[in-house]
């Protein structure tokens, strides 16, 4: 991977934003890829294991910043590897409700590790100050570039009042 360094500032800032995701990305899909999972399927199990309430296939979506279409084909997968079932929430509602499986759930404990390892390892010695710093600034810039299309950051949904519990 080069480390560009552009005469336009804002060139180099979003090189090293988009360097950051996908060497993140990468690190955690090798990883995952030994039991069989990837950072996409690893997310959603961890979301039905660890979100307070009960999770729809579009609050998966606004969770994961994925389009709609990609989390269905998403979950189609997941479903055809026994890894989670979509369930009607009520009887006659049109929305469905993403559940675990025992198989799912028992994926989920190592897939979670696994992301543990990675993020302790990439993130953990950082002092809390710092990250205080570059999560304000990640979402001066997300809310930014949300503008751009007409999206605001919300509340997150169902449960979520208070920082979200993860069990590691």
């Amino acid at each position: 991977m080069y480390d560009f360094e552009f005469a336009e500032p804002s060139m180099t800032t979003f090189s090293l934003i988009r360097q950051t995701w996908a060497a993140l990305n990468k690190a955690t899909e090798i990883r995952l890829a030994k039991i069989g999972l990837t950072p996409e399927k690893t997310a959603v199990l961890w979301a039905c294991r660890d979100y307070p309430g009960s999770l729809t296939p579009a609050e998966i979506s606004r969770m994961l910043f994925r389009e709609n279409q990609t989390i269905a084909g998403l979950l189609n997968r997941m479903e055809r590897e026994g890894l989670v079932k979509r369930v009607p929430k009520r009887k006659g509602h049109p929305f469905t409700e993403v559940r675990l499986t025992e198989r799912g759930e028992e994926l989920c404990g190592p897939g979670v590790e696994i992301m543990k390892q990675v993020i302790v390892s990439i993130l953990g010695d950082m002092p809390a100050k710092r990250h205080v710093e570059l999560q304000d600034l990640l979402k001066e810039v997300r809310d930014r570039a949300l503008e751009t299309f007409y999206v605001e950051p919300g509340k997150p949904f169902g449960g979520a009042k208070k920082p979200i519990e993860v069990r590691w």
